[in-house]
């Protein structure tokens, strides 16, 4: 049997998304700026998806830039925002994120510093939360832009995004999220967050890889990061990738008709698998805040045992999971998110990400459980650690 507990790395493309797609790579292959008849077919249906990707975030759409990832999305948030200045200001150059942001944030903010830009990177508490008086007492006169994830992609964390927004609007400073994570998971409504940009991606909402969307509200300045044609307002220039924005549409629809239901099921069967796997081994713990996290998400501290080996060991068994951040598998670092929520880098190096989705079943989970248990008691057979009671975080 296998068993796909890594849906916060990617998802699988939905029948019906694929479906959607499949006239785009054949027939329907015009270019969308072109003016005949089939270059038209395919503007209709890259407007249409437009559409229905504003739906599931409250926005209007001509307010959504369609991207090639998330990771585009970000960086075009954040370098693009900086670029202006925050205002058109060349003296804002002042950054404010936090310490688990993902790497698509991080990279973008640390390339600026070395151009001369300043960061402030404001902790978190051990749950992975960030104060929102903290990035209140971090904001300066040349502060151009905060950038906060909304749902952590390790910890599941909730970040208090409307908190930070309004702190952000009192002081006349742009605010984006990353909410890759979050998106039919949460309900995302741009207005009610306060927030002037916001991330997506396909992939992880059952759509295809290789296209995601930057909502910019209306007015708000962004510099383009590489330039070419006209396409997307002047904000990001290319011949669109039409498949892959009919597949996010579709995807994004399908995400608001049955993101409730899914939340309440993946809810049920994640706490069933911690309740589980924690009462047969009390000293596993829990990281992250486990109140303010979204449905899918569950971190592990496995005590004393090297959390790659154990992933592998899993695999074998036909359980797919992993040890953190799907763009950084291989680093030999410990996760920059479980150090800065205080684990130590032993710690951080035996603990296991399993994200479940909307496929997950209720026998999926059984055997996963099942099998985490025979895999660790095989382990500690052989290297017996202190499975000691210790505190659930």
């Amino acid at each position: 049997m296998r068993v796909y507990l890594d849906y916060n790395a990617t998802t699988p493309v939905d029948p019906e998304v694929l479906d959607a797609m499949l006239p785009y790579f054949a027939n329907s292959y015009g270019n969308a700026s072109s003016i005949h008849s089939s270059g038209q077919r395919a503007r209709g249906a890259v407007d249409a998806a437009r559409e229905s990707v504003a739906a599931l975030i409250g926005a209007k759409p001509s307010e959504i830039v369609f991207t090639s990832g998330g990771t585009e999305a970000n960086n075009l948030a954040v370098l693009g925002m900086v670029d202006c200045g925050g205002a058109s200001d060349p003296a804002r150059k002042h950054i404010i994120t936090t310490a688990i942001e993902h790497h698509a944030v991080l990279n973008a903010v640390q390339s600026l510093e070395k151009r001369g830009a300043e960061v402030t990177y404001v902790a978190v508490d051990r749950g992975g939360v960030v104060d929102a008086e903290d990035i209140a007492e971090a904001i300066r006169p040349e502060t151009a832009l905060i950038a906060v994830m909304h749902a952590n992609n390790e910890l599941g964390t909730i970040q208090p995004i409307a908190e930070i927004g309004r702190v952000a609007a009192e002081a006349e400073v742009f605010f984006h999220t990353d909410a890759v994570q979050s998106a039919g998971k949460l309900p995302l409504d741009v207005n009610k967050l306060n927030v002037d940009l916001l991330s997506l991606s396909a992939h992880k909402i059952y759509g295809p890889k290789g296209v995601g969307a930057l909502w910019v509200r209306a007015g708000v300045p962004i510099q383009p990061q590489f330039f070419g044609g006209h396409h997307e307002r002047d904000r990001r220039p290319g011949p669109e990738n039409v498949p892959g924005i009919v597949g996010f549409g579709k995807a994004a629809e399908l995400a608001k008709q049955r993101s409730t239901e899914d939340v309440v099921r993946m809810g049920d069967l994640r706490n069933h698998f911690e309740r589980s796997i924690t009462r047969v081994f009390p000293g596993i713990r829990v990281n992250g805040n486990l109140e303010q996290r979204i449905a899918n998400t569950s971190n592990l501290e496995l005590a004393g045992i090297a959390g790659e080996s154990f992933v592998i060991a899993l695999d074998l068994q036909g359980i797919s999971c992993s040890t953190g951040a799907a763009c950084s598998s291989g680093s030999m670092e410990p996760s920059h998110v479980l150090l800065a929520i205080g684990l130590t880098p032993e710690e951080a190096r035996s603990s296991i990400r399993f994200s479940l989705g909307r496929t997950t079943t209720d026998a999926e989970i059984t055997y996963a459980v099942e099998t985490v248990q025979r895999v660790l008691e095989r382990i500690r057979a052989v290297s017996p650690v202190d499975t000691s009671v210790a505190p659930v975080r």
